[in-house]
């Protein structure tokens, strides 16, 4: 059964807002095995003022980032009612690499594929895409934390 959620269900879970709420969508989930969220990159993004004002790139930082929040989407639902209100918080990533630079007009795809997970911590292999061409990856671990 695969989920979607919209932006007001992706703000139920992440505390993230703007300028640093980094998913607009999710248009699949498997809780348990695989999630798939967007980002919609236009040029109004606040880090395009500086980097670069030329030639602006989404700085690699924020891929990871969003990444990151794909795999705290993915641990909520995963989760569900056991681990209800909890936050996740990034605790590692490994392996980062980058391939493309991500550009105004983009639509970023955040996949967030669950390897783990131990008592409160969690371990994701995630990657991003744009029209189907590899931009980006990582091993990203996450921990569910009593707020």
């Amino acid at each position: 059964m695969s989920i979607t959620l919209d932006i007001l269900q992706i703000q139920a879970f992440l505390p993230h807002r703007y300028p640093f709420l980094l998913v607009d969508k999710v248009v699949e989930c498997e809780p348990g095995v695989r999630l798939l969220g967007v980002k919609n990159v236009t040029y109004n993004e606040p880090f395009f003022q500086g980097h670069f004002p030329q030639k602006p790139v989404m700085p690699g930082v924020l891929i990871l980032e969003a990444m990151a929040q794909t795999t705290g989407l993915l641990a909520s639902e995963t989760a569900g009612e056991e681990l209800k209100g909890m936050i996740y918080y990034l605790t590692g990533i490994d392996k980062a690499k980058f391939k493309r630079p991500v550009v105004p007009g983009d639509q970023l795809m955040l996949e967030a594929r669950f390897v783990k997970s131990k008592r409160n911590l969690w371990a994701f292999e995630c990657n991003a895409t744009v029209d189907g061409e590899f931009v980006a990856s990582a091993e990203i671990r996450c921990a569910a934390v009593v707020e």
